[in-house]
């Protein structure tokens, strides 16, 4: 098997072959660090983690670099708002985005640089482009001129010409064409600045990533994501000042993920709709955002509500109460040999394929959200298997339970989902679930001793009443050979 990618440069899917055999240069525009990360962030880094994961388990060697813009406009802005430094605000965002991308499993890059560190190497990339003739110098500032690039407009299917004559050029701004955009920005006063040979001042947004890019992965990358609204101008412009500096294709594949929605509207902080991965992942589990970001394709768009994380959150719990259920029942089968039944046969062979789906999926232009299909296909086998084993208790379908166990948990932590031990997972969602109910496991356990000495009076009416009482507030009880245990009735 192959891997395909969907290429925004040609427009179609394309087998991925990289540069150097084995070997994958892979670059991702990180965040602007002057507010807290969104949902929308959140997609771009858990798609390109899929993305890294699946590589690196297929056996490639992915050398990834996230950058972060710790200096701009934004940036300035805020640092003002807050009365503090723009370091200290673009250091203290980034810290955030840490701590939200390590509650998402998300894996740190190979490098993750930051604007400021890499000025030198912006400098020396303007100047090739000074030389070249491919940029000027106006007072403090420098312009890439988009004339001198013939290919300007094709990564995002733009006509150079209508672009023109919609341009216009800002107060303050001396360029040659209202195209033209900032390479170094000469300092105002106030603001961080650094020394250049064209006085001081401070990088422009696109030259940041294109001297970090070709500083830890070389001139030419194989692949480069992004957000759909990154195609223009940020890629376009990339993509023109490193092929004008360097004469070689900057990116073999281009890849963009598509827009989240907030209840079928662009999300804004003007309409009230913005919403932090941080205020997320205080009423939902990570996995459930993961596995929420993960169930459409990468580059379909994608509505968030209330109404979808909480059926994501009944689906992963579903996935765990499968794989937790499963395990106990291979413990407690008995040493009969009966034979397997069609049903359970049929459902093993499901299993078996599993893997296999998985990667024909994935391989196919990264389809998490076909490869997600396959993962409840397993579940809802394991859980036929399961049933199976309850009815006809028997040795021999506890090695296929555990198979079907395994298969599901080694085949779907590639995507970063079912990381948890699944009793752990069940019993912090039963203990979460409690709270809202106003109780605690010790009121639970209470009521349980009350049933059990009921039980053993044989007052079956007392004990089927308490056994009511708690299954109509969606608590149920388990009876077992090793007693009473209790769980809260799934949500559907």
């Amino acid at each position: 098997m192959t891997i395909k990618i969907y290429n925004t440069f040609t427009r179609k899917k394309e087998v991925f072959e990289p540069l150097s055999s084995g070997y994958v240069r892979m670059y991702v525009c990180g965040i602007t660090a002057y507010d807290r990360c969104h949902i929308g962030h959140a997609r771009s880094a858990v798609v390109f983690d899929a993305v890294l994961r699946y590589l690196r388990y297929r056996g490639f060697e992915v050398n990834f670099i996230r950058n972060f813009t710790d200096i701009d406009d934004k940036i300035i802005n805020r640092s003002i708002e807050e009365g503090i430094s723009s370091e200290a605000l673009a250091d203290r965002e980034i810290r955030h985005f840490s701590q939200d991308m390590d509650a998402l499993g998300v894996f740190c890059a190979t490098k993750e640089p930051r604007a400021t560190e890499h000025i030198q190497e912006i400098i020396e990339l303007i100047e090739i482009l000074i030389t070249k003739g491919h940029a000027y110098t106006s007072g403090g500032d420098v312009y890439f001129s988009v004339r001198s690039f013939s290919g300007y407009g094709t990564l995002s299917r733009r006509n150079i010409a209508e672009m023109r004559a919609g341009a216009r050029i800002a107060v303050g701004e001396e360029k040659q064409d209202p195209m033209d955009f900032a390479l170094w920005k000469a300092a105002k006063p106030g603001e961080p600045k650094w020394d250049s040979p064209w006085g001081p001042g401070r990088p422009g947004w696109h030259i940041e990533c294109s001297a970090m890019s070709m500083k830890y992965l070389g001139p030419t990358l194989d692949i480069h994501g992004g957000g759909l609204d990154l195609i223009f101008p940020h890629h376009e412009n990339e993509r023109a000042q490193s092929e004008a500096a360097t004469g070689k294709t900057f990116v073999r594949f281009w890849m963009h993920n598509g827009f989240v929605t907030i209840l079928s509207e662009k999300m804004s902080k003007s309409l009230g709709n913005f919403i932090t991965i941080r205020e997320i992942l205080e009423k939902h589990h990570p996995e459930v955002l993961r596995l929420f970001l993960l169930s459409k394709h990468y580059r379909s768009p994608l509505d968030y509500s209330p109404d979808i994380l909480m059926e994501t959150t009944c689906a992963l719990d579903r996935c765990y109460t499968a794989l937790s259920e499963a395990i106990h029942l291979a413990e407690r089968s008995i040493k009969k040999q009966r034979l397997l039944t069609y049903e359970a046969k049929e459902s093993i062979e499901t299993l078996d394929h599993l893997k296999n789906r998985f990667e024909y999926a994935m391989d196919d232009d990264f389809n998490t959200a076909q490869a997600i299909g396959h993962l409840f296909d397993g579940v809802r086998a394991l859980n036929r298997l399961g049933q199976e084993a309850e009815k006809r208790p028997s040795v021999l379908y506890a090695e296929p339970l555990k198979f079907g166990v395994q298969t599901i948990q080694d085949t779907f932590r590639v995507l970063g989902l079912l990381n948890q031990e699944p009793d752990a997972y069940l019993r912090n969602r039963n203990l979460e679930a409690l709270g809202l109910l106003g109780m605690t496991e010790a009121d639970v356990l209470k009521v349980i001793k009350d049933r059990t000495r009921a039980r053993e009076e044989k007052d079956w009416a007392t004990a089927d009443r308490i056994r009511d009482a708690l299954e109509a507030k969606g608590i149920i009880l388990k009876d077992g050979p090793d007693g009473t245990f209790w769980t809260i009735k799934p949500l559907t």
